[in-house]
């Protein structure tokens, strides 16, 4: 038996591996100045704003726009409201598309079915297809177009029949545990943390063991792939020789030389 899965679809989330997080950032501020200016409050302020940010991404789990919505606009039952109205400003304009996600799409086309699997608003698509990616994907499991957001393990299962593929021969690349490595695994998908965006910037050795392997962008990402740990390897192995950590793929790139949230 192979030590490696056999890999027939990818799954990208699209917040921090292919588009810049800060244009989730940028939404959300303007959505919270506007709130607040409709209440006669001041814009909301940014250094703490920061600091929420910040402890969400270090924690890895818990609702950011929650947190948000209880420090700016008094309610944290207001989370509905934010989410909403965070859509109608949220884009990702030309420039903000990482430099490695075409070329790591372009390796792989062919070689395995692409897909998006994230929690999106449905122009994605329209600026996917604006920055050359849409010909590469092969399931658009978005879910302003599904109807559901992970970490709802129905998104990874629409987004699986879609590819015509079992979990077991899936992997999904995302840059959080709480919404992309952790139910992603549960279902018995590969997983790849990708540290940027909503990753938080010094991971824990404890947050380094929960995906098959973490990587600080996609350079890699084509060949890695296919050297992930079988499925029945992942839980018996605490450290599959497959498992590249952060550290090791950047000292492989020096030699050899990738959402949002809920």
């Amino acid at each position: 038996m192979s030590a490696f899965r056999h890999v027939e679809a990818v799954f990208f989330d699209i917040g921090g591996p292919l588009y810049d997080d800060g244009n989730f950032v940028d939404a959300v501020l303007t959505t919270l100045d506007e709130l607040r200016a409709e209440r006669s409050l001041p814009p909301a302020d940014r250094d703490r704003f920061a600091e929420i940010y910040d402890e969400t991404r270090n924690r890895q789990q818990g609702s950011l726009r929650s947190a948000l919505a209880a420090e700016f606009l008094g309610d944290a039952g207001q989370r509905g409201l934010l989410h909403t109205r965070t859509g109608t400003h949220w884009t990702h304009p030309e420039g903000t598309l990482h430099s490695d996600v075409l070329p790591c799409l372009r390796e792989l086309h062919g070689r395995v079915r692409i897909g998006v699997v994230a929690n999106q608003e449905a122009a994605v698509v329209d600026a996917l297809r604006r920055d050359g990616a849409e010909p590469y994907v092969d399931v658009w499991a978005v879910s302003g177009i599904v109807g559901v957001e992970k970490p709802d393990p129905e998104l990874f299962a629409w987004a699986l029949q879609e590819a015509g593929t079992t979990a077991r021969h899936a992997v999904h690349v995302g840059n959080r545990l709480d919404t992309d490595v952790r139910p992603a695994r549960a279902l018995g998908l590969g997983t790849v943390w990708v540290l940027r965006g909503e990753a938080p910037p010094s991971p824990t050795a404890a947050q380094l063991a929960e995906p098959d392997t973490a990587v600080r962008d996609l350079t890699l990402l084509p060949d890695l792939l296919f050297r992930l740990p079988a499925p029945e390897t992942v839980e018996t192995s605490e450290a599959p020789e497959t498992a590249e950590t952060p550290e090791a793929s950047e000292a492989s790139e020096a030699v050899g030389d990738e959402g949002g949230p809920p």
